[in-house]
């Protein structure tokens, strides 16, 4: 299904963008119309926001799947590059996706719905179409962090334990594309994310603990920086004060800080110290 709503084009550079979930398409779109810059979107129905209509120039709605109709909307507006900003949730693509005879074609050569093969096949295939898939940060760069502490109270000792056994967890659970983070309390992981997500694995972790947790948050070994960074935000702070958590450690210069100046303020609030962390200290 598509369903198109399209404003008159204004001469100004172009660039398109393929839509998932959450904040980051937003203010992508956002701070790229600043910049003069007119976004072409194709958007993902029950995933994207729609709010992203609003600041767009142009914006096809499809359905996960669709990837016929992805090219054909990109190729339409004659964009030449694009981003892959915000993800689709496991969960709904095992329930419902529904690929095109492209996709289909895709999916099979890949025999894997693992995200960073599908990813890098997606890009494979709009590449081969002359749309080349740069970097997601692109006008963005100073929403990713160096290293240092990004709010008022830095880790303690004992935190910073924490934070050097959850980084190392991390890039090794990595490495076979599980997830991004994982939650340690006490020396232990205590849960690795999964396909529900980084909020639902805090809330789980909390549960199981009972509090009293550190998250780290990096960015896989085998990552393509063009898509799929990761990213925390206000929503990341709440559900950690929630669960009575302590930390939040991320890899600097390689996750997305959405909202940063409200997420800091928030974990400031709840006394959570927040960290962007050089993996070169913690690794070795």
């Amino acid at each position: 299904m598509e369903r198109h709503l399209v404003s008159e084009p204004r001469g100004a550079e172009r660039i398109g963008l393929v839509a998932g979930s959450g904040r980051f398409p937003v203010l992508f779109a956002e701070t790229a119309r600043r910049r003069g810059v007119e976004v072409i979107a194709v958007a993902h129905v029950g995933e994207t926001d729609p709010a992203l209509e609003r600041v767009v120039s142009a914006i096809t709605w499809i359905h996960p799947g669709e990837l016929e109709a992805m090219i054909r909307a990109l190729q339409a507006a004659g964009i030449r590059q694009t981003v892959m900003v915000g993800g689709i949730a496991k969960p709904r693509l095992f329930r419902e996706l529904r690929p095109d005879e492209r996709a289909m074609r895709l999916l099979s050569r890949l025999g894997k719905l693992r995200d960073d093969l599908v990813l890098r096949a997606l890009a494979a295939e709009l590449e081969t179409e002359g749309i080349a898939v740069v970097e997601s940060t692109l006008y963005l760069q100073e929403i990713v962090p160096l290293a240092g502490v990004l709010g008022s109270r830095p880790p303690t000792e004992e935190e910073w334990s924490e934070i050097r056994f959850g980084f190392r967890a991390a890039k090794v659970i990595g490495q076979f594309d599980i997830g991004q983070s994982v939650v340690v309390r006490s020396g232990a992981v205590i849960a690795v994310e999964g396909i529900e997500g980084t909020d639902a694995t805090i809330r789980r972790a909390g549960q199981l603990a009972n509090g009293d947790i550190v998250v780290v948050k990096v960015c896989k070994p085998t990552q393509d920086t063009r898509f799929d960074l990761p990213a925390v935000g206000p929503d990341t702070i709440r559900t950690l004060g929630e669960m009575r958590g302590r930390a939040l450690a991320v890899e600097a210069r390689r996750t997305i800080t959405l909202d940063r100046a409200e997420m800091v303020a928030l974990a400031d609030a709840a006394g959570i110290a927040v960290v962007a962390v050089d993996p070169r200290e913690v690794l070795g």
